[in-house]
C-alpha cells in the first residue's frame, strides 16, 4: 500500500499562501508606528508598521500617496487601511495601503502644524517682514468669492465709513480643488496693478476643510511675496489659518477687516479740527513766550545817562584826590593822571552804549525774522491739511464731471451694468442737481 504525500514546489506553496491571505484579509484597518520610511524617485512610500512585539512591511503607491494632506515621518502613530498581499519573489507578505491617517490627530490638522512649523523656520511669520497698512488707502483690492456674505458685509461697512475709496474685487473660489491656486494668482495679479494700496484676502466662516485653501503653501508664499500690504480675514474670530500668520495684519472677520482698513470720515474731520486747535494754541503760546523775552530785554536795558553821571562823578573824585597829593610827586601824578585819562577814553561809556544799542537791534531783528518764519511754517501746514481735506471731499468728485446713479425703486447704487435691463428707471445725481433716466441700451465692456 502506497502512502500519498503531496509535495509542493516553492512557487506552489507561496501561491497557496498568497491566495489564503488575500482571501481572508482583503481589506483591513491596521494601527502601528511608522519606521524605516523611505520615498524613492518613483514616488511610492515604503515603510514598516510596528508595535511593541511585531512589525509588518507596508507600501503606499504614488497614486494614493498624492492624496495625503500630511507628511509621513518615522515615529508617527497612524491608522492604515489596505489589503494583505504576498510578494512571491521574496516570499514576504506586506500591507498595500490605500488610506493613511494620524492616530488621535486629523490629517488636515497635522498638515496644518507641519506647514506652520516649516514656514516659521523659513521666517515667513517674522514681524520684521510685516508691511504697515496705509492710513488712508484710496484703492483696495479684495480677493474673495463674489457670491458670499463676506463681500457684501465688507462693501456695506466701507460704504458707511468712507465712501470715497475705490474697490477692486477679484473673484475667486474660496474652497474646493483649485481654490488655493486661484487665490495665489489673484494676489499676484493685484500686485501688478500700480494703483492698489492694500489687499484684503478672506471669506466667511466654515469647517477646517472649508477653510483649507487658506492653509495651502502656495497662498502663504503669495502673501509673503506681495509688495502690497495684505490683510487676512478668514472665517470667524476663533479660526486661524496659515494665511493669518503670514499676512501683514490679521482681522478676526471680513467685517473687521473692512473696519480696520478704512477709517470713519467723521474721525478724520475731528482729527483735523483737533490739529487746527492745537496749532492755534501753540501759536498763541509762542507769541506769549516771545513777548515775555522782549519785555525782559527791555527791563535789562538801563538808562545810559545814569552811567554817564556816575562816570563824571568818578572823574571829579579822581581829580580832587590828584590835586591833594604831594606836590613833590606832581609830575609823576600828572603822568599817572594822563594814563588814567587815556584809559578812560578807550572805555568811554558812549562807545559801550553804541555797541549795546547795535547788539539790541540785531537781537530784535532776529526775533522778528524767527516769528515770521514760524508763522509762515504753521500757515503752510494748515494750508496743506486744508488741501488734503478738500481733495477727499466726495462733492469734489462730482465737480469734475462724475455722477452717482441709483436703480429705482430699490435705491441701490449702480456699480455693474450687468445688473440693469432695458426700461429700468435710474436716478442720477450730478454736481448741481439730479435727474431721472430710463435705460435703453446696455453695453457690457471688459475692464
Amino acid at each position: 500500500m502506497s502512502i500519498f504525500r503531496p509535495i509542493y514546489t516553492v512557487t506552489q506553496l507561496t501561491t497557496e499562501i498568497k491566495n489564503l491571505l488575500e482571501r481572508n484579509f482583503e481589506y483591513i484597518w491596521v494601527e502601528g508606528e511608522i519606521s524605516n520610511l523611505r520615498i524613492p524617485t518613483s514616488g511610492h512610500i515604503y515603510f514598516t508598521l510596528k508595535d511593541e512585539t511585531a512589525q509588518i512591511r507596508a507600501v503606499m503607491f504614488r497614486l494614493q500617496s498624492r492624496l495625503l494632506k500630511f507628511e509621513p515621518v518615522d515615529g508617527l502613530q497612524v491608522i492604515s487601511y489596505g489589503r494583505i498581499s504576498v510578494y512571491e519573489p521574496r516570499g514576504e507578505y506586506q500591507l498595500i495601503v490605500d488610506y493613511l491617517e494620524p492616530k488621535g490627530l486629523g490629517a488636515l490638522q497635522l498638515a496644518f502644524e507641519q506647514l506652520k512649523e516649516k514656514l516659521a523656520q523659513e521666517g515667513l511669520f517674522d514681524p520684521a517682514h510685516k508691511k504697515p497698512i496705509p492710513r488712508l488707502p484710496q484703492r483696495i483690492g479684495i480677493v474673495t468669492s463674489p457670491t458670499g456674505a463676506a463681500i457684501r458685509d465688507m462693501l456695506k461697512i466701507i460704504e458707511r465709513r468712507y465712501a470715497n475709496v475705490h474697490i477692486f474685487i477679484y473673484p475667486v473660489r474660496v474652497q474646493g480643488p483649485g481654490a488655493a491656486q486661484e487665490i495665489a494668482q489673484a494676489i499676484k495679479e493685484l500686485n501688478e496693478w500700480p494703483s492698489i494700496d492694500v489687499i484684503i484676502v478672506g471669506r466667511g466662516g466654515g469647517s477646517l476643510e472649508d477653510l483649507w485653501a487658506f492653509n495651502e503653501e502656495v497662498v502663504a508664499r503669495a502673501i509673503f511675496s506681495s509688495r502690497v500690504p495684505v490683510i487676512s480675514a478668514v472665517g470667524h474670530e476663533i479660526d486661524y489659518t496659515i494665511a493669518d500668520f503670514v499676512a501683514d495684519l490679521r482681522a478676526p472677520t471680513p467685517s473687521a477687516a473692512a473696519e480696520l482698513v478704512v477709517q470713519e470720515k467723521i474721525e478724520l474731520i475731528e482729527g483735523l479740527t483737533n490739529l487746527n486747535n492745537r496749532l492755534f494754541h501753540n501759536f498763541r503760546s509762542l507769541l506769549e513766550i516771545k513777548k515775555e523775552k522782549w519785555q525782559s530785554l527791555l527791563f535789562r536795558l538801563t538808562d545810559p545817562r545814569k552811567r554817564l553821571s556816575d562816570q563824571r562823578l568818578r572823574i571829579d573824585d579822581l581829580s580832587h584826590r590828584l590835586f591833594k597829593g604831594i606836590r613833590q610827586t606832581l609830575l609823576k601824578n600828572k603822568e599817572i593822571f594822563q594814563l588814567k585819562k587815556d584809559s578812560l577814553f578807550l572805555h568811554h561809556p558812549g562807545r559801550q552804549i553804541d555797541q549795546a544799542s547795535w547788539h539790541l537791534q540785531q537781537l530784535f531783528r532776529q526775533m522778528i525774522l524767527a516769528e515770521k518764519g514760524e508763522i509762515r511754517l504753521l500757515r503752510q501746514k494748515w494750508q496743506n491739511w486744508s488741501e488734503k481735506l478738500s481733495a477727499l471731499n466726495p462733492l469734489a468728485i462730482l465737480e469734475r464731471g462724475y455722477s452717482i446713479s441709483w436703480l429705482l425703486p430699490q435705491g441701490e447704487i449702480i456699480k455693474d451694468a450687468s445688473l440693469l435691463k432695458p426700461e429700468d428707471k435710474v436716478r442720477v445725481k450730478v454736481h448741481k442737481g439730479e435727474f431721472m433716466a430710463r435705460v435703453e441700451n446696455i453695453n457690457l465692456e471688459e475692464e
